[in-house]
């Protein structure tokens, strides 16, 4: 990581180096940008100006007080033109210039400006000079300044990152960019450090300065470090100090070896060398990894241990730095020196700070040489004086370590010899040894010969045979009476001569065992056996031989003394004094020593064979005679002492008493060096060890120490023994010979266990300046056992029948392994126990114990264990045996667990799909717990309870058994995977487990917590539909039908089947084009059709996510669902079906955007589907809709293109089903059934009646099924309605199959079915109110099309089930959601009819920018029962573009008229002399105003525009580039009449059905006071029948010459319009008509026409006032707010007038009164009245919504309350009726929105 400075550039040097454990990083900052010289020398930065290059500031420095200084200002024109500028003087008078002038600059040229300086006080000036050009002003900054301190250095500085208590360091440039010497100081918070941290600095100078980044804690640092420079005032710049630490992480990897006796669970890492040869060293690498992102310091230290301990184990390095994210390997090597020792120890791995400690442990052992000899004795049976016997003896080494072996015997002077005494036997071989025996005397001879190996105990061998001469023969010496004389020595017999033996023997004073050894006859029978031999040890043997140590195992029988002897120098050589050598017979026989003649050697002992007596001793002289001066010499001298009686076998009467020879031996050595002549200087290696073995106190203790000599000449040696008398040394004198060795043997006696330096002075060539010491330590062990904690172990509070675990390490802290065994009170042994119990550990090995504390009561425990320690196993339990205690303490509780939430709700969960949470248990107590869970499932909803109960567990415990410590919490992670959508109710119970009631922990189970969740599918539904392009004309109710929207929803609803869910997610899986299909839905999805090249059929989806859970979708297309596969593995044959579908996919004929997508709860998004018209035909593609991991349904994509003109009628479907009707029903409901024009032109449509007739006949001639409009025009691009009565005769299903013919087109054969059902048997289920499906009713309309500026605040209008002669209004607004653009907007109904039924106010209108406008749609319904389907269609534009268009087309007219009366003369002037004519080729419009007279160049004064029309177009010529230039000319001539702009489509779709008065008021009894019925519709429906006759075809007419008159053609109609024209023209032009006429209106009203009744004038009231304006005036308003005082004062006047004709005077008040009641009653009986109220009230509602949506009024707050006094003669305003209206009808609340108001 660099440093970094803030814009500035970085570059960064960086070195690494190791001090005291840590790492130091260098960074050194160099900004480029930093100034390289002074302010005051620096360069003035320099700008361009509109072409003028000038400095942007002129400065000065160093000036003083009563001098000017000038400096020039230049200017430079480094544009392309020539500059002109000007200047305006500075404003202050300490700068001053040239008097201003223009300035002209050429291209190029430079102008340089003079500007002085005159300060007049010692302070800073700011002033400026300005230029002005013609583009502008600019300026250039005029200052001078004063002296200052300045210094520069970078704002910020990052640090690398680094770890605790590591060290990083950056440095950055410090300068004085000031006019002084600058004195700084820094000012630095914790933990960083500046170097330097103050000085000065002169102007210009520059220093580095270095930070030191030193954390104590992993904390991201930004800090501020302050710097104070300058004199007179302080000052203070900061520099960001910003840097990050954390913390290391160290992790010790060893390589995966195991020894056999260390145990890797106990120790993380443990290096195993196993076995190494002794002397050798081993090498074996560790990895130190850094796991964290920082370089990581380390230590390593050695465990601290006695002075004793050899460390064997090493490694090469004790610190260094581990990097980020790396290792380093650390080589440890192992050198073990003492053969059999176990070797522990431990390395710890120390990060800075001592923040982690990683403890390596290192364990090996030391093995040695395994030599061992084939046979411990050679028989060389007997042999002649004077000849040799040689053989062989094989030496092995059966281990793979060297062994250097050496046989303790010089064969220059001995009978026995080896051809190769010494050397070294390589691991596993075997080295065969010629031994040879070479007698000097008749006698037999025995030598026990030790062969030392270094590192192992000596190996003995005997070597035994037998001489004879001439005359003396001695008996043969053989095995047995070596075996013999074995038992004899222990049994104190071999002191006596053969012959003394065998007449004790003859005496009965000896007996013979079994093996026939002798032995004292036992004093009492009943004694103990005799004693055996047995084999001491070879160490012991080797030093127990009565002349190296004061001990013997037995007492010698011949002695010599002394035993080796140093002639020393001898020089002159001839006066060498001979050595007395005395040997002491210790038997009670005569012996006889013959002494073994060295052949060359300069030592000889005289006399060579002499007797000696019993007990006696024997003088004999060696004799050195050197031949050499400054030579060494050394020998051995052997001797043979023996029973003289063995001399000849004769004198043996008994084999058993044979004793062997005595071997005798002296070492001898001697110098002929000169006193002024040096030694040979000893060249050799020295193998010792710097400690003896460990022992016990009190034992001899054992080592070898191998001395090799390497140079050319012999080596003699010899050990002080008296120098270090604790040490003995064997041998301790001798020679060796080049190449050889010498394997010494070192003994000592440990006493103690205090340590003990021993030195032992080695003497080499006899020369005391040659002495090396040898130095070796040695002390007993004693027992040492090291417990942890001071031997205190404390456990936990546990629970009663619980146990807790522990580990405590013991450690053996001496250097010999160790048993040990514990020992716990038996009362305590339930409660306490350890593993392992018993165990050897080696020397300073320590080991970790599993410890158990199990309590069974509520209370504080103090226990304690006993440890005994031995060297032995079994360990002696003897008082006097070493023991430790260790105090055990510990406490039993009891606790409860409990989850942190009781009840979990996981909410919904995909089925199939995975969801994880945490269950938290809470244990309060202050004891661990073992808890063991259980679940119990239950599933509810709408499933079969016996199915559901044999389901799998759907959760899953990550663990159901567990330990919570004490007042803590755990996490149970729990997994839920419900397999069905349903319910899931989980029970989480637990129980506190123990070891000793596992069985009955069912029992004890307590309740824990519930979890519930809820199993779903990912499902989604379509909410809205919209079409564009080819499909605009299409309703969205039928869009919703072709696209089976309805089904797709209730598919996606429901369940997916298990064959949906093979895949889960879209997976490609097909090999072949056309994919399998896993699902059983299937869906049509209609677009419907349109002419070729027309623009694709568009459909958008409004998808929404109403359900819980994100889904994901995806439509996936037959090539989306095919494997990518090889060519070769392709088929190359194809279906027409599959060839089919890949031309639609090729040429993308269907298009899905997007294709997929996933939406969250709640989301919604539109899809767009659309289809191209390139080819003729009808194209189908099966499109998988794949919900992941829910439902799979195939949709079939079809459409239809035809070509342009021809006629055809898209069938949406060959079956269509009536709406049930109810049998008997008087009033059957009127049907449509539509027919889509998917082509270009109108068609027209025929229904063939015959099957119809036949139903009719079939049922007793009534009309089962009735079509009223059997011929009919559909526009193109429109649907057409073919009315439908289906009236059943019968409670069973009819169908009926009616061939319906396109004219010009294909026909189709449609079945028709109708359900005829019996009301009185269904009852309340009969489907009266089934309009349509509420589905496809949503509350707003979201969906839009691209470019659409205007939204309907519905896109459907449900009327439900109403009565006749009602009219029912519905509020919509049309909202313009543009901000900047109005628009105009115009209703237009389908078909005639359905214009005469409804009503919209207004019909067209402007809609401003975001503003919306209110549109009531009104229904009347029909005299008849109808379903009604209307669809309005709501044309907007943009009135911008309408505007345009209108003002295009008046100008376009103007233009065409113009066209139509002008013309032109081609002659040029008719008055003046003709001219020659000029080429047909019109001239320019320039050239004709010259020619032309003045008036007539007035009225050409313009440019005729183009003629207008398609004009005929000359014949074009062969070439295509001709043809289309030509076409291009012409189309440039022509002015094309302007297009309308293209109005965007806004359908509304009105539904309703209305029943007949009686119908209606018999099913929807509730519902009929909520309705206004008007009685006058009907007479005003029949008046307006007689006028229009389209209304005759709504009534059922069966007469056929009306039907065939309602069914005529275009044509037909034509011709009957054509003629009653020419009829009623006629008569208006016939004056006899019209005079007859008036005369016929002169005629006096006939008599009769005045006799009519009073319920004649009713039906004209009614239809007078059915005619009142939707907009009452308000005189008419006036009128019904005094409607009751008006009828009573009405009703007075009459009655007074009427009282004048009354006879009789007494009954007039009361007749008056009745006749004012009875008027009024019958006033208020009037239709007109009821219609009037009915208008006033809908105006009035209206009113108060459009107020609402203005926000002029507030529907929701609290209505006001009108008290008015009962009074039977109230007057009743308009208010009041209002309010009377509200209360009852209630069409307005305040949860309904306010579009969706009733009016």
């Amino acid at each position: 990581m660099l440093a970094q400075v803030h814009g500035e550039h970085q570059s960064s040097g960086s070195f690494q180096k190791l001090c005291c454990g840590r790492t130091r990083k260098k960074w050194l900052v160099t900004p480029q940008q930093l100034p390289k010289q002074s302010a005051r020398k620096a360069k003035e930065k320099k700008g361009i100006f509109w072409g003028i290059e000038v400095a942007e500031t002129l400065s000065w420095h160093g000036w003083e007080l009563g001098k000017e200084m000038i400096k020039h200002l230049i200017l430079k024109n480094v544009h392309v033109k020539t500059q002109k500028l000007s200047y305006r003087c500075p404003s202050t008078r300490v700068f001053i210039t040239v008097f201003p002038q223009p300035i002209v600059l050429s291209p190029g040229v430079s102008l340089t400006l003079p500007i002085i300086f005159r300060p007049t006080e010692k302070r800073e000036y700011e002033d400026s000079i300005c230029f002005e050009k013609a583009e502008g002003e600019f300026s250039v900054t005029l200052r001078a300044t004063l002296p200052r301190h300045c210094l520069f250095f970078p704002a910020a500085i990052h640090l690398p990152i680094c770890a605790v208590y590591n060290v990083t360091e950056a440095m950055f440039p410090l300068r004085n960019v000031g006019d002084l010497a600058t004195v700084f100081a820094w000012k630095t918070p914790s933990p960083f450090h500046m170097i330097p941290d103050c000085g000065m600095l002169n102007p210009g100078a520059e220093c580095m300065v270095k930070v030191i980044f030193q954390p104590k804690a992993a904390v991201l640092y930004d800090v501020a470090a302050t710097c104070w420079f300058g004199e007179e005032e302080e000052q203070k710049r900061t520099i960001q100090l910003r840097a990050l630490s954390k913390y290391p992480y160290l992790r010790v990897n060893v390589p995966r070896e195991l020894c056999e006796d260390v145990q890797p669970r106990n120790f993380r890492d443990v290096l195993c060398f196993g076995s190494v040869p002794a002397g050798t060293t081993v090498e074996k690498c560790v990895e130190i990894c850094n796991m964290s992102v920082v370089d990581a310091p380390f230590r390593i230290e050695r465990a601290k241990d006695p002075l004793l301990q050899d460390h064997v184990f090493s490694c090469d390095i004790s610190n260094g730095v581990v990097p980020a994210k790396g290792k380093l390997v650390l080589c440890m090597r192992f050198q073990p020196q003492t053969v059999g020792k176990h070797s522990t120890d431990y390395f710890t791995v120390i990060s800075a700070g001592c923040l982690l400690q990683t403890v390596l442990k290192v364990v090996g052992s030391c093995k040695g040489p395994f030599v061992s000899v084939h046979q411990f004795s050679m028989d060389f049976d007997w042999i002649n004086l004077g000849e040799s016997l040689m053989q062989t003896l094989e030496i092995s080494n059966n281990s793979d370590a060297p062994a250097y072996y050496q046989f303790d015997i010089d064969g220059r002077g001995s009978v026995f010899s080896f051809d190769r005494p010494c050397g070294v036997l390589e691991g596993t071989t075997t080295l065969v040894l010629k031994v040879t025996f070479r007698p000097t005397h008749p006698i037999s001879y025995y030598r026990r010969v030790v062969c030392l190996v270094h590192h192992q105990e000596p190996i003995y061998v005997d070597l035994f045979g037998t001489c004879h001469s001439d005359t003396d023969k001695p008996a043969i010496l053989r095995a047995r009476h070596l075996s013999w004389y074995r038992t004899n020595l222990v049994r104190g017999l071999t002191f006596y001569p053969p012959d003394i033996l065998s007449m004790m023997l003859k005496d009965g004073k000896l007996q013979m065992d079994e093996k026939r050894a002798l032995m004292l006859p036992p004093e009492i029978p009943q004694d103990k056996p005799p004693e055996e031999y047995s084999e001491a040890s070879s160490m012991t043997e080797y030093f127990h031989d009565g002349t190296s140590s004061d001990l013997a195992l037995f007492p010698p029988h011949v002695s010599v003394s002394p035993r080796e002897y140093d002639f020393g120098c001898c020089v002159p050589l001839h006066k060498v004094e001979p050595l007395p050598l005395c040997v002491t017979n210790h038997t009670k026989g005569k012996i006889t020593v013959a002494w073994t003649p060295s052949r060359g050697s300069a030592f000889q002992v005289t006399p060579e064979v002499c007797d000696i007596p019993p007990l006696k001793s024997s003088a004999f002289r060696v004799l050195f005679q050197p031949t050499r001066l400054n030579s060494l010499y050394a020998a051995e001298l052997e001797g043979f002492a023996f029973y003289k009686v063995l001399r000849h076998y004769s004198n043996i009467e008994e084999d058993t008493t044979i004793c062997p020879s005595w071997c005798l031996t002296i070492r001898l050595r001697a110098h002929t060096y000169e006193a002024e002549r040096e030694h040979f200087i000893p060249q050799y290696l020295l193998d010792v060890p710097k400690t003896f073995p460990a022992v016990t106190p009190n034992t001899d203790t054992y080592c070898s120490m191998l001395l090799l000599n390497t140079g050319t000449s012999m080596i003699t040696f010899s050990v002080n023994q008296a120098a270090c008398p604790s040490v003995l040394v064997k041998p301790r004198s001798g020679h060796i010979i080049p190449g050889g060795h010498q394997i010494f043997f070192l003994s000592t006696h440990a006493v103690n266990t205090d340590s003990q330096q021993h030195v032992l002075p080695l003497q080499l060539n006899s020369c005391p300046g040659y002495t090396q010491e040898i130095a070796i330590r040695s002390s007993g062990e004693s027992l040492h056992l090291l417990l942890e904690g001071d031997g205190n172990l404390y456990f936990k509070p546990t629970y009663i029948g619980a146990s807790s675990t522990r580990m405590y390490t013991i450690k053996n802290c001496t250097r010999l392994p160790m048993v040990f065994t514990w020992k716990i009170h038996q009362s305590d042994r339930k409660i306490l126990s350890v593993t392992p119990t018993t165990g050897l550990l080696q020397p300073y090995e320590a080991m970790a114990q599993a410890w158990t504390f199990a309590p069974d009561k509520k209370m504080k425990y103090l226990l304690r264990a006993v440890v005994f320690v031995g060297r032995e196993s079994p360990v002696p339990m003897s008082p006097e045996s070493v023991h430790y205690t260790l105090r055990v303490v510990g406490e039993g509780a009891l606790g409860t667990i409990r989850a942190q939430n009781e009840h979990l709700d996981l909410g919904n969960i995909l089925v199939g799909d995975l969801q994880s949470c945490n269950v938290v248990l809470l244990n309060d107590g202050i004891c661990s717990l073992n808890y063991i869970l259980s679940v119990e499932q239950q599933i509810t909803g709408p499933c079969d309870p016996e199915e559901v109960c044999s389901d799998p567990l759907a959760l899953e415990l990550e663990h159901s058994k567990g330990t919570i410590p004490a007042r803590s919490k755990a996490f149970v992670r729990i997994t839920v995977k419900p397999a069905r959508q349903l319910h899931y109710t989980w029970s989480i119970k637990h129980a506190i487990c123990t070891p000793t009631d596992l069985l009955s922990t069912k029992e004890l189970q307590q309740p824990l917590c519930c979890i519930v969740a809820t199993g779903v599918y990912p499902t989604f539904c379509i909410t809205d539909a919209c079409s564009e392009g080819s499909a605009s004309g299409i309703s969205k109710l039928q869009l919703w039908r072709l696209f089976s929207l309805d089904t797709l929803n209730e598919y996606l609803e429901r369940e997916p089947t298990p064959r949906e869910l093979t895949y889960r997610v879209p997976t490609r899986h097909s090999t072949c084009s056309i994919p399998p299909v896993y699902t059983p839905v299937l869906l049509d999805f209609n677009f419907g059709a349109a002419p070729i090249n027309s623009e694709p059929t568009l459909v958008m989806l409004l998808v929404v996510n109403k359900g819980v859970v994100p889904v994901e979708w995806v439509f996936l297309f037959p090539s989306d669902q095919k494997m990518d596969m090889e060519h070769w593995a392709e088929d190359a044959e194809f279906s027409p079906h599959e060839l089919h579908q890949m031309r639609i996919q090729d040429n993308q004929l269907f298009s899905i955007s997007p294709k997929s997508g996933k939406l969250l709860p709640g989301q919604e998004e539109s899809v767009q589907l659309s289809h191209r018209h390139d080819f003729i035909g009808t194209d189908h593609l099966p499109v998988l809709l794949k919900v992941s991991h829910g439902r799979e349904i195939l949709l079939n994509f079809s459409g239809v293109t035809v070509e342009q003109g021809q006629r055809y009628v898209h069938f949406t479907s060959t079956k269509h089903l009536f709406t049930p009707i109810a049998i008997g029903s008087p009033h059957p409901p009127t049907q449509i059934y539509e027919l889509y024009n998917g082509g270009s032109v109108p068609v027209m449509f025929e229904v063939q009646l015959d099957n119809i007739e036949k139903i009719q006949e079939e049922n007793f001639q009534h009309p089962v099924f009735v079509c009223l409009t059997p011929r009919g025009e559909i526009p193109p691009g429109t649907t057409g309605h073919i009315e439908w009565i289906f009236s059943p005769l019968e409670a069973r299903m009819y169908s009926v199959d009616v061939p319906i013919h396109i004219l010009g087109g294909d026909s189709a054969l449609v079945t028709f079915q109708g359900v005829g059902y019996d009301p009185n048997i269904m009852g309340e289920t009969a489907t009266f109110n089934k309009v349509l499906s509420p589905s496809v009713i949503p509350g707003s309309n979201k969906l839009t099309v691209p470019g659409q500026v205007a939204t309907l605040s519905h896109h459907r209008i449900c009327l439900g089930n109403i009565p006749d002669c009602i009219k029912a209004s519905r509020l919509v607004f049309l909202n313009n959601t543009s901000e900047s653009k109005a628009v105009v907007f115009a209703w237009h109904v389908g078909t005639p009819k359905d214009s005469g039924m409804l009503q919209i106010v207004p019909e067209l209108g402007v809609v401003q920018p975001g503003e919306s406008t209110p549109c009531f749609i009104m229904l009347q319904a029909s005299g008849s029962a109808s379903f009604y389907s209307i669809d309005l269609v709501c044309e907007v534009y943009i009135q911008e573009s309408l505007v345009q268009y209108e003002r295009g087309l008046q100008e376009w007219e103007r233009e065409k008229e113009r066209q139509a009366v002008e013309f032109t003369i081609t002659e040029k002037d008719l008055r003046a002399e003709k001219k020659p004519k000029s080429p047909a080729r019109r001239s320019s419009d320039s050239a004709e105003m010259e020619k032309l007279p003045e008036s007539s160049a007035v009225i050409r004064k313009y440019k005729t525009l183009p003629p207008i029309g398609n004009h005929p177009v000359p014949n074009p010529p062969a070439s295509r580039s001709q043809r289309r230039q030509l076409l291009d000319k012409e189309a440039g001539r022509l002015w094309d009449k302007p297009e309308p702009p293209k109005p965007i489509l806004l359908h509304l779709g009105v539904t309703a059905r209305s029943h007949s008065i009686e119908d209606f008021f018999s099913n929807f009894t509730s519902e009929f006071p909520k309705y206004f019925l008007n009685c006058s519709f009907k007479d005003q429906l029949s008046e307006s029948e007689s006028v229009d006759g389209s209304r005759v075809r709504d009534r059922i007419v069966m007469d056929p010459n009306w039907l065939s008159l309602a069914a005529a053609s275009k044509q037909e109609m034509q011709i009957l319009t054509d003629i009653l024209t020419g009829v009623i023209r006629g008569l208006l032009e016939d004056s006899q008509f019209h005079d007859t006429v008036s005369r016929s209106l002169d005629e006096p009203i006939p008599y009769f026409s005045q006799l009519r009744c009073e319920e004649s004038a009713e039906p004209q009231d009614r239809g007078q006032s059915s005619r009142v304006p939707s907009r009452v005036s308000p005189s008419t308003d006036l009128y019904l707010e005094k409607e009751d005082e008006g009828m009573k004062e009405t009703r007075q006047e009459t009655s007074s007038s009427n009282d004048s004709l009354v006879s009789w005077e007494r009954m007039s008040d009361l007749f008056r009164h009745e006749k004012l009641r009875e008027q009024k009653k019958m006033m208020r009986r009037q239709p007109a009245f009821g219609n009037l109220v009915e208008l006033v009230l809908e105006n009035t509602l209206q009113n108060i919504l459009i107020e609402a949506s203005r926000g002029e009024v507030v529907l929701t707050a609290r209505p006001r309350v009108i008290a008015l006094p009962p009074s039977p003669f109230q007057r009743v305003s308009g208010e009041t009726l209002l309010s009377i209206c509200l209360t009852q009808e209630q069409p307005i609340h305040k949860d309904l929105p306010l579009g969706s108001a009733r009016v």
